[in-house]
């Protein structure tokens, strides 16, 4: 097959360990188009011949713009509101019996339809107790992030929420807005959105929280780097806190300070031992 750009075997090869190094994403053989497509978008923007160039340039700066929009573009970021929905009754029904102030962390906040979902849910089940309520949105996408931030979607993006969680929790969009809503601002106040690499030395996210979603991240990370990220979550759940996995995730496979409630909730049934 003939393609704009050459795109060797090494080539690949060399994104592969970039992508895990920097965020931990192990990409099987079966991504090699994927791959291609999204970053030929960067070879053309910079008017580069071949992904070997591409990626000299890129090995030569430690850090940058370019790095974080290699990242960007490999990151997979699919998204819905309520999405496993069977995760958020049992979200309601935990922050209900927690003393506030409540956080929760979205650990893969994409493009915002997951951490607002959780401020929704905060905001039914606390009642007058939400207003001191938080949810830190974080994700390793800035673009997403961006996106994020403003609160806005088009009506097909929210056509599967209920009449009554559209009028109480969004606002309609008129004349050039017309077709997109946007969330209310007592729903916006309670999330906040910052990056974080799960891969990072440090992050930004300190204080104890009561639950963390950390839906279909996992699945692009190999057994030791799940392993090293569930070993950092564990100390910042306060105690009986919940982790909340994607469908195909088990958490307790990897660290024994999770037990498994079912429907791929988990719950910090000892306190972490931090080395």
């Amino acid at each position: 097959m003939t393609t704009e750009f050459l795109f060797t075997d090494h080539d690949f090869s060399r994104i592969r360990t970039l992508i895990h190094r920097r965020a931990g994403i192990a990409l099987g053989e079966q991504k090699r188009q994927m791959v291609y497509s999204r970053l030929s978008r960067r070879l053309r923007e910079l008017a580069l011949p071949a992904f070997a160039s591409y990626l000299d340039q890129l090995e030569a700066r430690h850090d940058g713009d370019e790095w974080q929009l290699f990242i960007n573009a490999l990151t997979t970021n699919l998204t819905s509101f309520f999405r496993e929905a069977h995760h958020f009754p049992t979200l309601a029904g935990h922050v209900r019996k927690r003393q506030a102030p409540v956080t929760v962390w979205c650990a893969a906040a994409s493009t915002g339809e997951e951490p607002y979902s959780i401020a929704i849910t905060l905001m039914e089940a606390l009642g007058d107790r939400a207003g001191s309520a938080r949810v830190i949105a974080s994700d390793i996408d800035t673009a997403v992030l961006a996106k994020a931030a403003t609160g806005v979607f088009t009506t097909e993006q929210v056509r599967r929420l209920s009449p009554e969680r559209l009028r109480r929790f969004f606002n309609k969009g008129t004349g050039t807005n017309a077709g997109k809503v946007r969330v209310r601002p007592e729903v916006a106040a309670l999330v906040k959105f910052s990056r974080v690499n799960l891969l990072d030395t440090a992050w930004s996210v300190k204080e104890p929280v009561d639950a963390i979603f950390c839906r279909n991240v996992m699945i692009y990370f190999d057994k030791p780097t799940q392993k090293r990220v569930l070993d950092r979550f564990a100390p910042l759940l306060k105690p009986g806190g919940l982790l909340f996995a994607g469908h195909s995730e088990n958490a307790s496979l990897v660290n024994p300070a999770f037990r498994p409630l079912g429907q791929t909730v988990y719950e910090l049934s000892r306190t972490p031992v931090i080395a």
